[in-house]
């Protein structure tokens, strides 16, 4: 069983260090994406991350662990996290063959205001003012961000919002499975089931990779999003979700320079203030939560 670890100076540290890595990784990962997707089917790629961050996982942790990689809890949550997992990344696989990293990365930067909401409606945690200011503050960036009726919109910025979306539900999912399963084991398993759900469409429509640059990247987007999910679960036992939240905000500033270096693309002036709005709404939820939780423990 996994356990969350003490809540000491040096663990917090550790937790950052892996949040770091994980936001370094997606933002890789989305970068090395959106490359493909210009040239490949989306489903195809999506099936290709997935299939080779099943290979590169198992290669690197079976060796050790055995088949305690395998070894799961609960698991009827792991195959909801597996299928939500394949359906939100194909999701934003789509979006990225049309907007700019940036866009997409300051929508799914709108997920801390997502779970604030589904854990009022679902859980029924009451939120006090303050905190519902600050929720339709950040929805409100999130209308500069998408812009609709202006001639900077695009229908594929619906998908980032449902991509951000299953991504709160998602990480709700892995905050509860994180508890009681080995993170390695979890994410394997959730990229297991997302091949498998994939696979019948990515072969319908495949087409191969020309050139040892493009085998390359179909890789790196395995190696990123197995590491990245690693990383991100692990970093759940050193550090409560309160602590480690505002770090992950470090991603979008990746993404940015992912989108200029590969793509050449500056984001506008409104989608760097939506995602200012976004993610400073964001930052404020998740003190509010940090404060509370200490103030219960006094």
């Amino acid at each position: 069983m996994t356990q969350l670890l003490s809540d000491s100076s040096k663990n917090r540290k550790i937790g950052i260090a892996l949040v770091t890595l994980t936001t370094l990784m997606f933002a890789s990962l989305d970068t090395s994406a959106k490359w493909l997707v210009l040239s490949l089917p989306v489903l195809q790629v999506v099936w290709m991350r997935f299939f080779t961050h099943v290979v590169i996982t198992s290669l690197i942790f079976a060796p050790k662990m055995g088949w305690s990689i395998l070894r799961l809890v609960n698991i009827k949550l792991q195959l909801l996290r597996g299928v939500i997992l394949a359906i939100m990344t194909a999701f934003n696989f789509v979006a990225l063959q049309y907007l700019q990293l940036a866009e997409t990365g300051a929508i799914q930067f709108s997920v801390p205001i997502l779970i604030a909401v589904l854990s009022s409606w679902c859980l029924k945690e009451k939120l006090d003012t303050a905190s519902w200011i600050a929720i339709w503050v950040g929805f409100a960036g999130v209308l500069v961000i998408i812009r609709p009726g202006s001639h900077a919109f695009h229908p594929a910025i619906f998908l980032s919002v449902l991509n951000a979306l299953l991504y709160a539900g998602f990480n709700m999912l892995t905050r509860r499975l994180a508890a009681t399963e080995n993170p390695v084991a979890t994410q394997l398993m959730s990229a297991i089931v997302s091949t498998v759900v994939l696979a019948p469409f990515a072969l319908l429509q495949w087409q191969t990779p020309e050139g040892l640059f493009t085998w390359a990247i179909i890789l790196l987007t395995g190696l990123c999003g197995g590491l990245g999910h690693v990383c991100v679960a692990t970093a759940h036992r050193y550090a409560s979700a309160a602590f480690l939240g505002p770090f992950l905000y470090q991603q979008i500033l990746y993404m940015t320079l992912g989108g200029w270096l590969v793509f050449g693309q500056v984001p506008d002036h409104a989608v760097a203030l939506g995602a200012v709005v976004v993610v400073a709404s964001g930052m404020f939820l998740l003190w509010r939560e940090m404060r509370t939780k200490v103030s219960s423990e006094v």
